[in-house]
């Protein structure tokens, strides 16, 4: 199951998840894995931490960040998928996602690295993701394009064992 953080404005009129330039970026890294983008979107349940498009941010720069109200009114949408799908693998993308679960920590601790967690849904293990969008500097700052590269690794390695036992990755 992979999260992200909320619908941008390219999937408000194509109803396709991560259908836009962080969705090409995302796709791209997830090949990198092992998982092109038609694979992926065939094994992976894609979600997000809220369903609307919360509007351009105020400096023209991307999309508003969802706000606490915003996720709240959301969050029972993204705990019954979780309950119904029971993953367990979940792959959070960007910070709102990671937080949910692993709570708010630095990025370079936890990119990089799988984590155990438990949802509503069950026990899962979480390989988070930067956020793919243009407006985020974090994978151009130094070491943090080999924390990517080490998470694609364990993101391969765990679907690559995935499709060796026929099983869902996600």
């Amino acid at each position: 199951m992979l999260i992200g953080q909320a619908p941008g404005q390219v999937e408000t009129t194509g109803g396709k998840p991560f259908a836009g330039r962080a969705g090409r970026t995302l796709f791209r890294w997830l090949e990198r894995a092992g998982l092109d983008e038609s694979a992926a979107r065939d094994v992976l349940y894609i979600a997000a931490m809220t369903r609307c498009y919360p509007g351009p941010h105020p400096s023209g720069r991307g999309d508003r960040v969802p706000s606490p109200a915003e996720r709240a009114q959301c969050a029972d949408w993204l705990e019954d998928e979780l309950r119904i799908i029971r993953p367990t693998l979940i792959v959070p993308v960007g910070r709102l996602a990671i937080d949910r679960f692993l709570g708010p920590r630095p990025l370079d601790e936890v990119i990089g690295h799988e984590h155990e967690v438990e949802h509503v849904g069950g026990r899962a293990v979480a390989i988070p993701l930067p956020h793919p969008s243009g407006a985020s500097s974090w994978v151009h700052q130094p070491g943090n394009k080999a924390l990517l590269e080490r998470a694609l690794d364990l993101l391969g390695a765990r679907v690559n064992s995935a499709a060796a036992g026929h099983r869902s990755v996600a």
